[in-house]
């Protein structure tokens, strides 16, 4: 297909695909003081979607980094806590975002809930999660996850499927189901601690509304509505 060949199926062709969003619409007076308050509140509808099975993952966020000369670079990863001091992934050290983030650690996060037509978008800096903090998590993951910490250089270039494989099936007879598998020291998380969180609800006629939570030096938080 060259740039000006027509698509053979129209309902193929990206700029014709269209949705109507008719959500009910996102007030200031909607909101309540805490973005991350906010969140809880936007993130329970999402998980209780997923329950009726029609948004996959709420948890699923695109985390995009960008290393020190500036080049920028995104992936879906899920976030495994929130609290008052932002959201939590866990991710090899030696990945390509670790290593973004330990020259810069200017992060932006996506949370894509295009079921409920709304969109969570967070600016922020990471940092590491404390050892203890990673081994309690650690010790939560499935037997093969925890396997798979270990069996896996992440972002780093392989021969071939089979090498990842073989690396697997040698930490299967290692560490058989039941036996302790131990935290990767190349292994954790990252805390991503927000200066703005967006709130933004699609409407109809592209008139979407977004809403966004600006830290304050105080610890306060300010809102602003932004065009859409």
């Amino acid at each position: 297909m060259t740039d000006r060949d027509p698509f053979p199926d129209p309902a193929l062709d990206p700029a014709a695909m269209r949705k109507q969003y008719r959500a009910d619409g996102l007030t200031e007076q909607d909101l309540v003081t805490h973005p991350m308050d906010q969140f809880a509140r936007w993130f329970e509808d999402a998980a209780r979607a997923a329950l009726h099975g029609t948004l996959y993952e709420p948890n699923a966020m695109v985390v995009s980094t960008a290393d020190a000369t500036g080049r920028p670079s995104s992936r879906t990863v899920l976030m495994k806590q929130y609290d008052t001091e932002g959201f939590v992934f866990y991710t090899n050290y030696g990945s390509r975002k670790a290593r973004d983030l330990a020259a810069n650690p200017h992060v932006c996060l996506l949370f894509p809930w295009h079921p409920l037509a709304r969109q969570v978008i967070v600016t922020g800096t990471a940092r590491r999660t404390g050892r203890d903090e990673t081994a309690a998590y650690f010790r939560t993951r499935p037997h093969g996850s925890q396997l798979g910490a270990w069996a896996s250089a992440q972002s780093t270039v392989i021969a071939s499927r089979t090498e990842l494989d073989t690396a697997y099936a040698e930490l299967e007879a290692r560490y058989p189901e039941g036996e302790q598998v131990p935290v990767p020291p190349h292994w954790g998380g990252f805390r991503v601690v927000p200066d703005t969180v967006e709130f933004w609800q699609g409407r109809e006629n592209r008139l979407h509304d977004r809403l966004r939570y600006v830290s304050r030096p105080d610890g306060a938080w300010d809102v602003e509505r932004l065009s859409p």
